[in-house]
Order: structure tokens, then C-alpha cells, then sequence
């Protein structure tokens, strides 16, 4: 992927926002967690570079975060993997002319695929309260269920409607050429 100033900036501004919008949602840390910027997680579809903007968002965020340095090493590396595999699924999908309910549910279940038991295991290796074994199922099952919460109910919608909109499609096909 050729990497110009314009898709620099696109992925920069896609980072801070992600940083910034996790960083004011309270629900954004712990067991149960609602980051409602994971919505932007939809985006590497549609612009294969937000992955590496949204990565460092999400380690931006996780500085303050009470799982410390594992968190802020693994908590982002599922950020970055869930990104580079919606980003093949979106490329997939334009390639193959294919963009429909399925291929968009898919692609919104890349970070539940990854964070739930990534995360999981960072909370359940921090945590004392539970043996690591019996943390990760919990915890990885909570981290996943709010993940595809916020993925299906503000993710899938969010997606559909960029797809049937003309102008927004336009829109992220001129910053994914680099024009």
C-alpha cells in the first residue's frame, strides 16, 4: 500500500478521534466495556490505512487505561489485526463486487473476533480475582458481547448507510486513491 500525505493525515485524524472518543467514555475500561469509538473500526473497509491510524489511537487511549503495558502492547495489536482484516475483506468485497448484509457482518465482527479474547486474556491476566483460566472465559465473553454491541448495533448500521450513500462512497474512493 503507497502511503501519500493524504491517507497520512486521513489515518492521523481517524486515530485522534478513536483516542479522544475512548478517552472521555467512561465505560470505555474494565470487564465490561462499551468503547464507543470501536464504531471507527468499520473504517479500514472502506480505507485500508485507518488500520494503522485506529492502532494507534487505541495506544494512545490505553496509556491511561488500568491495564497497564500489556494492554497498551496487546490491546492494540488486536486493534491492528481486526483493522488488516477488515481491510482484506473490504478489498475482497470491492474486487468481487460483492458488498452485501453478510460481507458487511463479517467485517463488523473483526474486532469481536480479536478483542474479545485478547483483551480477555490481558483483564484476566491483571485481574486477581479470578484463576487466569477462569478470567479469560468471563472476561473474554464480557469484552466481546459489548464489543459486538457497539459493532452491530452502531457499526453495521454506520456501514450500510456509507455504502448507499453516494457522496460518502465517493468520498472514502478519493481518499483510499489519494486524491
Amino acid at each position: 500500500m503507497k502511503l501519500s500525505i493524504r491517507k497520512l493525515v486521513t489515518a492521523s485524524v481517524i486515530g485522534a478521534l478513536y483516542a479522544a472518543l475512548t478517552l472521555v467514555n467512561p465505560l470505555a475500561y474494565g470487564p465490561i466495556q462499551f468503547r464507543f469509538s470501536e464504531v471507527l473500526c468499520i473504517l479500514p473497509f472502506f480505507f485500508p490505512a485507518s488500520a494503522f491510524g485506529l492502532t494507534v489511537g487505541c495506544v494512545v487511549a490505553n496509556l491511561i487505561g488500568p491495564y497497564g503495558a500489556l494492554d497498551i502492547v496487546f490491546g492494540s495489536l488486536a486493534t491492528l489485526l481486526a483493522g488488516t482484516c477488515t481491510a482484506a475483506i473490504g478489498s475482497s468485497a470491492r474486487k468481487n463486487g460483492n458488498i452485501g448484509w453478510g460481507t458487511c457482518i463479517a467485517a463488523c465482527l473483526m474486532p469481536v473476533l480479536f478483542n474479545a479474547p485478547i483483551v480477555g486474556a490481558v483483564i484476566a491476566y491483571a485481574s486477581t480475582e479470578f484463576a487466569f483460566w477462569k478470567g479469560f472465559v468471563l472476561y473474554g465473553a464480557q469484552v466481546g458481547l459489548g464489543e459486538a454491541a457497539v459493532m452491530l448495533i452502531l457499526g453495521l448500521p454506520a456501514m450500510r448507510y456509507i455504502l448507499k450513500s453516494p457522496a460518502l462512497s465517493a468520498l472514502m474512493c478519493r481518499t483510499e486513491q489519494g486524491r
